[in-house]
């Protein structure tokens, strides 16, 4: 019953956030927000929401370790699974925009910055308010930068039948779709890992972590699909930035998260190793499907030792 209630709750959570990114959309294009503004802030915070929302409510609940895991397991499976499947279905990737120039740092320093902060094993309120300090330099930049990005990178248009009486209330159900879903998938995730006798970290690094990926891997491949490869890569890079940033910061503001790092040092180094990998390919601009089966193959890894470990 816990596994079935796990998996109706996690749909929920990803219509919830699927109705939230929607409905911002429709919200900024009303009010003539630039489409890559869009697409770099609101899709990428937007799908980052459900590993928000899960996260925030696990630490609401004491389980700092499914708070922590998630975000983990998302950042790896952003980059080895879902970038991987970019690579591996788009016919043509030749991106506009220079990612490593502009963008893949920004994935990779909020890394940096949580290693320095597990290291006294606890990440405070006060790390949580420079990760979301952090996040807000991010998207300063994303504003400055804007003015050279041509608006039709994104295949966004804008809905010109509007209207706040439609908008507000599918808003609203968003909000609390994603805020009930969040909760019980949490609570039955919690429920899972205590029958199986399987840790609360484990089910945090790949159930839950895996299912609040799908947004990103659902907008990705569509994006890619359609040939705007600079709209997935971008949504991967901006999501763990969020995930990193937003997603525990938020999490530590409501309670701060002690972790023993020393403990899930495979988990970390994968996570690091995944990203460091990510600027290495937008370095080179290795958009190839040799680069998505080198991705997946990190992925084989990170599964094998994570199944090894239940």
């Amino acid at each position: 019953m816990d596994f079935v209630i796990f998996v109706v709750s996690m749909a929920v959570l990803i219509w919830g956030a699927d109705l939230l990114i929607a409905q911002s959309e429709c919200i900024a294009l009303r009010f003539n927000v630039s489409e890559f503004i869009i697409g770099s802030t609101l899709i990428a915070l937007g799908t980052s929401l459900p590993e928000m929302a899960a996260s925030v409510a696990a630490s609401f609940d004491g389980k700092s370790q499914l708070a922590i895991s998630n975000v983990i397991g998302s950042n790896i499976l952003n980059i080895t699974l879902v970038l991987a499947a970019v690579f591996l279905i788009a016919r043509n990737i030749n991106p506009h925009r220079d990612f490593f120039s502009k963008d893949s740092t920004w994935a990779l320093v909020p890394v940096l910055v949580f290693i320095l902060m597990i290291i006294d094993g606890e990440i405070s309120q006060f790390d949580a308010l420079l990760l979301l300090l952090l996040m807000g330099a991010y998207i300063l930049f994303l504003l400055q930068d804007a003015k050279d990005v041509l608006s039709d990178e994104l295949d966004l248009e804008k809905d010109e039948s509007f209207s706040w009486i439609k908008t507000v209330p599918l808003l609203l159900t968003g909000l609390v779709l994603v805020v009930f879903g969040a909760n019980f998938t949490v609570e039955s995730a919690s429920a899972i890992a205590k029958s199986f006798g399987v840790s609360e970290w484990i089910i945090g690094i790949v159930m839950i972590a895996f299912g609040t990926s799908l947004p990103e891997l659902v907008v990705s491949i569509s994006a890619a699909a359609k040939g705007k490869v600079d709209m997935a890569i971008g949504n991967i890079i901006g999501s763990n930035m969020a995930n990193t940033t937003v997603v525990i910061g938020a999490a530590a503001l409501v309670h701060p998260m002690p972790i023993n790092a020393s403990a899930y040092l495979f988990d970390i180094v994968t996570m690091i190793v995944a990203t460091f990998l990510l600027v290495f390919i937008t370095a080179n601009k290795l958009y190839t499907k040799s680069a998505g089966i080198s991705l997946v193959i990190i992925l084989g890894l990170f599964l094998n030792n994570t199944l090894q470990n239940i």
